[in-house]
């Protein structure tokens, strides 16, 4: 595939330095760098109303300096409040330190809270239970260590146990091989020889990270080779065997994390749970029936990609359980979206990061009641899947799903314009191309709006913004037309580690960007972006909004329920998911389209009910601005869960939200 490269309208170079001639400004909606007084220009452009209403409108925000922090992970809380999570935001000083934050921010009255954060939770995964509760999973046990940084060979060893007496081993216990010691940097317990269910004996089993205790190339174990334990207590010589291959000087991977908590939204505190089965770093957490939630792959604690061990979260319980057959293999932070019937799932060939270029890459529908699969064909530049931006098209109903750029695997400069759309309600779906992305990007972070477009913000063309590839670009695309069109740009540049969510007032956040270097000659080192930056949509800017003044807090799927509008006659009706977001991958956010009658009238209002039952109301509501709502049945559609309620007019403006909560 030939690179496609954007052109000089897509890049803000500097912040201090923008414009362009001013046809190139109108032409772009954005700026291009040339001199001070065309930046002014375009200021004062972006502030005029009739801007504003075509292209919308972004704000910088900088929180004060004790709260800023490298934001790996977003989730709107029911309370309409921001949680950041940090954990040891992609620091390895803060790491060792032992410095994990995470922070809630009220976007309303801008203040924040400081939240203790238990474990390093950076790098794990997330998804809401049915109390509104935000699950959190995985995380990191130890920071990668590059080529250039280490210095002797290191790696896993394999024990097994035929002896019925666990054994354990503490830190230090030294294994040799061939007159070379290697010594272990963690405590291994190796459990007992036992019998299973059907009758067969099964030796105990452990692994154990070990490094050498020289630094030469002798030490590497590239081949399988038995190891002896000097230390082994008598009783368990002959009876215990240590094996171990991989043991060698290249990059050691980020280490995964079992940690697992629940956020309660109420106090604003971590919760801790039962531990995760697998340690997992860069593990998707997906809802399921029940409120049960599923984590996929992610790395292990040492550092290994899960050959497809999954496991299953039982709210009720608190705790979580291996799911042998459920085993199945993706790269890490796969995007994955619950389908209608609430028990097949979809992944979209995005993922980000890690895992060979030659498994788990293929799109398809995964059945988890027997766990079988379907291909879905058909999708472009499938090599460059990897830090791909993928969402549900708006409504839920319509049973699409988008898929826009993305990379080469690993830290290729390359990334694609790809724009693809598959229907996962035809018998035999594949992907079909959609309009091309204005530029290649990768990061690329999707947001579905209430009047069911997509915004799609941020990015850069090259791995983490090389190059200084960040592009200052934003579009809005259309499901139902098939358009993307251009917005007004974003001004902060995003690239890995960025967010962005939906947030109640209509209005779109995003944060976070994590590159490589500062400048195009990649002299000096990157810093991480604390800035958030807020766009509010051309609707905004559409007049007076209908308001929503009396709802019920409890509703249920198949159900009906009245709601009291003021300011318009409505149109439409829209329940939103609350976004947790990381690394591009949202498994919460979801549209669903209500069905939208008038309600019957009260005594007295201006129309009445005809014998049938049906409401007849002038304007086509009542008096009272009452109309009635009614939920899709199907559970896979609408999660139990917290919703964001809108309601539309029939110009497509939507009110602020509503939380309301579906049982």
């Amino acid at each position: 595939m030939t690179r496609r490269v954007a052109g000089p309208l897509r890049r803000l170079r500097n912040a201090a330095l923008v414009g362009a001639a001013v046809t190139g400004v109108v032409a772009a909606n954005g700026p291009v760098v040339v001199d001070v007084a065309d930046r002014l220009v375009y200021d004062f452009q972006r502030n005029q109303d009739d801007y504003k209403a075509q292209h919308g409108f972004w704000e910088t925000i900088e929180l004060p300096e004790e709260y800023r922090l490298s934001a790996i992970h977003a989730a709107l809380l029911s309370t309409g409040k921001v949680l950041f999570i940090a954990g040891s935001g992609n620091n390895a000083e803060r790491f060792e330190a032992g410095t994990f934050r995470s922070i809630v921010w009220d976007p309303v009255t801008g203040e924040s809270k400081e939240v203790p954060t238990p474990e390093d939770l950076f790098c794990g995964g997330h998804a809401y239970l049915p109390n509104g509760n935000l699950l959190i999973a995985g995380g990191t046990r130890r920071y990668e260590r590059l080529d250039e940084q280490v210095d002797r060979a290191a790696g896993v060893l394999s024990l097994t146990n035929e002896r019925d007496e666990p054994l354990t081993l503490p830190v230090g216990t030294t294994f040799t091989n061939g007159g070379l010691t290697y010594t272990s940097t963690e405590e291994v317990r190796l459990p007992a020889a036992h019998e299973m269910p059907d009758g067969s004996a099964m030796d105990g089993i452990a692994d154990v990270w070990v490094e050498a205790d020289g630094t030469g190339d002798e030490y590497e174990v590239e081949e399988e080779r038995t190891f002896g334990v000097p230390d082994l207590p008598a009783r368990h010589r002959g009876e215990v065997l240590v094996r171990g291959a991989g043991v060698t000087k290249d990059k050691q991977n980020f280490q995964g994390l079992d940690a697992s908590y629940e956020f309660d939204v109420a106090t604003e505190t971590y919760r801790r749970t039962g531990r995760l089965d697998e340690a997992r770093w860069y593990p998707t957490l997906i809802g399921l029936d029940g409120g049960r939630v599923l984590a996929v792959s992610g790395l292990d604690e040492y550092g290994r990609i899960l050959p497809g061990d999954n496991e299953i979260y039982d709210p009720a319980t608190r705790t979580w359980a291996d799911q042998p057959g459920l085993f199945r293999y993706f790269p890490t932070y796969p995007a994955l979206f619950r389908l209608a019937d609430g028990q097949r799932i979809f992944y979209s060939g995005s993922n980000t990061g890690y895992g060979p270029a030659e498994a788990g890459r293929q799109p398809g529908i995964w059945d988890v009641r027997d766990n079988s699969w379907q291909d879905v064909p058909g999708l472009e530049d499938p090599e460059y899947n990897e830090t791909s931006a993928s969402f549900f098209l708006a409504p839920v109903q319509d049973q699409r799903v988008g898929i826009v750029g993305g990379g080469l695997v690993g830290d290729s400069p390359e990334s694609t314009a790809r724009f693809n759309v598959v229907d996962l309600d035809e018998e035999a779906p594949r992907y079909e191309p959609a309009p091309d992305y204005p530029s290649p990007v990768r990061y690329l972070n999707a947001v579905t709006l209430p009047d069911d477009t997509t915004l799609l913000t941020g990015g850069s063309e090259d791995y983490r913004g090389n190059e200084e590839s960040d592009l200052h670009l934003t579009t809005i695309y259309d499901p139902e037309t098939g358009e993307l069109v251009e917005a007004a740009p974003n001004f902060v540049g995003r690239n890995y580690h960025a967010t962005a969510l939906l947030l109640p007032d209509g209005r779109v956040m995003t944060m976070g960007s994590d590159p490589l270097f500062a400048d195009k000659e990649e002299t000096r080192t990157g810093t991480f972006d604390t800035r958030i930056e807020i766009y509010s949509p051309p609707y905004l800017f559409a007049g007076d909004r209908p308001a929503i003044t009396a709802a019920p807090e409890e509703i249920s799927r198949g159900s009906s329920f009245t709601v009291d509008v003021e300011g318009a006659e409505v149109a439409e009706a829209r329940l939103l998911r609350p976004s947790a977001v990381t690394h591009q991958t949202d498994t919460e956010q979801r549209s669903v389209a209500l069905d939208v009658r008038p309600a019957s009238c009260p005594e007295g209002a201006a129309g009445h009910t005809t014998a049938d039952g049906s409401a007849h109301c002038p304007g086509g509501c009542c008096g009272s601005g009452t109309v009635e709502l009614t939920l899709p049945v199907e559970e896979g559609l609408t999660p139990a869960g917290w919703y964001m309620l809108v309601v539309l007019d029939s110009d497509g403006v939507p009110s602020p939200a509503r939380w309301v909560h579906v049982a």
